[in-house]
Parts: C-alpha cells; structure tokens; sequence
C-alpha cells in the first residue's frame, strides 16, 4: 500500500487552464510524468474558480486509467462542500483502476464562497463539516455502512462495493493551527503550500509535537510548490513574466502577492531551493510549473531532480 512519502517528486497534473489556451492535458501530463520517472501526480479541487479547471476526481480517474505506476493523489479535496457518500464512492472506484496507488488529500476550503453558495453549502464550520465528511468517508471506504447523526451532515448509508483493500493514506492539507491539528490528529500525512524553509521547520517540529499529544505518527510532511524552470529561449525575464501572467490566471492576484514563494531560474536555481526545502524537513513534492507549458517544465523538472543533492 502507498505511503505519503511515496509522494517523493510528484507534480500537479494540468486540470486547470490558467492562461485560458481551452487545454488541460491531464492524460497527457500523467502519461509524461510517469515516462519521465515522477513519483506523483497530484490534481486540485475546485468547482467555480478563476481559470477554467475539470474537476478533480474525474481527471484523477482519467489518468489512473493510463498510467501503471504513478502515485494519485488529490490536493486537496474541498471535502466540505462535497457529498461524503458520493466522494466515498469515486474515491473507491478510482482505487479499483488503481490499486494501491490513491492518496487521499483534504481541506476546507473557502477562499471562494461562490463555489460552496453553487454546492448548496455555506462556508461556515467548514472544519466541522470537514470532520464529520472524513468520519463517513473513512468508513465506507472500510467497507462500513454508515448510520451518521450529525449534527451537520447526518446520513445513512449502506456498505459501498467494492472497496479498498486498504484505506487510501489521508493527507491533511492547510497551514492554521486548526489543519495541523487535524494533520497530527488523524492525517498519515500533510501537505502544505506557500512556505519558506524556515516556516517548514516551523510546521514540522509543531506537527511532531501535535502527534505526540495524540500518541501518533507524526504525519509526513508534503510541500507543494511553485515552480518555473527557465532553461530555454527567453531564460529568466520569459520565465517571470510566464510566473505573473499564471498568478492572475490562476488567483486573480497580482504577482506581487505570491513571487516569494516561487521557484524562479535555471535547473541549478531550482534544484538548490529544492534541496534547502528537504534540509528544513519536506519529504515529498508536489511542484506545480507555473507556465503557460506545464508539461515542458515537466522536462525540465525531471533535469532538476538529476540535479539535486537530496533525495526524497
């Protein structure tokens, strides 16, 4: 059965459409990124956001169905505003296609009350609800029938066939105390998102600490992050503007608001901020190329990881 840290160097597969091109190669970008030697392929979760996007479990099940080897994962799934019963069933069916090979990612959610006011769900308690949802999923995925009181989501359901032969590793992503909590709590691992290497140790020594209140494993420590590799024609000022021009597409946002955070440069750049993320405690990537060709920087990104001193 996978384990977070089989996540290793994964990357986020083109379910959305930041620059608006009316393509979002997932298949495609899967079958690459398991040719090039990647150990993840990651998807994100929205309904209604700033770019076009498929939605996640669907695309996730396209490229389960066309790759052997690749880890699946999703990060994260807005649990909250989702049907538990329905998200246990494709969750179980995707792992029929692909045994073994699910990471199931969560959060909360709401930077865009929109999609939850579309989904019929208000944005608030979305950790409460996010608790009760992973109650019902986990155990219909066990092969449990449900009978859930609530008080937010009280369901019945039967036993769903068929189901995992094991529970899809649970990776809790956020950065509050709230999300690091639930992590340690009862997450196999957690997935953060714009962080220094500073701010990673910070999360981790808080993570182990959180794990040992609960008498748990301290969930392994996932980073996603920002990416442009700008080997090629154009190199750094062709790569920065391709970094802006995805911020806005991306999150409406000015690329002021996110630049910190991203990974801008050639293979050796790259790599060294990389490896300084490992050293600060990340144990698995899901990098996600900030560009207008996500699967070119999926190329280049291969080059990267030949050039890193650490290995995950």
């Amino acid at each position: 059965m996978v384990q977070p840290s089989d996540a290793g160097f994964g990357v986020m597969l083109p379910s959305f459409d930041p620059f608006r091109r009316g393509r979002t190669p997932v298949v495609e970008g899967a079958v690459l990124a398991e040719e090039l030697g990647f150990d993840s392929g990651w998807v994100g979760d929205h309904l209604s956001f700033h770019p076009p996007l498929l939605d996640a479990l669907t695309a996730l099940t396209a490229a389960a169905v066309r790759t052997e080897r690749l880890v699946l994962g999703t990060g994260v799934l807005l649990l909250p505003m989702r049907n538990a019963v329905w998200t246990a069933k494709q969750l179980a069916s995707i792992d029929a296609l692909a045994p073994g090979r699910l990471l199931f990612g969560v959060g909360v959610g709401g930077e865009n009350p929109a999609e939850f006011e579309a989904a019929g769900v208000s944005t608030a308690r979305r950790g409460a609800r996010l608790d009760e949802g992973l109650d019902m999923v986990t155990a219909l995925l066990r092969g449990e029938a449900v009978d859930h009181p609530g008080p937010l989501l009280p369901t019945r359901s039967p036993a769903l066939e068929p189901a995992p032969s094991a529970m899809p590793p649970l990776v809790v992503g956020g950065r509050s105390e709230a999300a690091l909590r639930r992590a340690a709590r009862r997450g196999d691992g957690w997935l953060g998102v714009w962080m220094s290497a500073g701010r990673v140790a910070g999360v981790r020594a808080r993570l182990d600490e959180l794990a040992a209140e609960y008498a748990r494993p301290s969930p392994t420590p996932l980073l996603m992050v920002f990416v442009h590799v700008t080997d090629g024609p154009g190199g750094l000022e062709t790569g920065r503007a391709e970094v802006a021009g995805f911020v806005n597409g991306q999150y409406g946002l000015p690329v002021e608001r996110l630049e910190r955070w991203v990974l801008v440069g050639d293979t050796d750049h790259v790599a060294k901020g990389l490896d300084e993320l490992v050293a600060a405690g990340v144990e698995g990537f899901v990098l996600m190329p900030a560009a207008s060709d996500p699967l070119e920087q999926f190329r280049r990104l291969a080059r990267v990881r030949e050039r890193m001193t650490s290995s995950l």
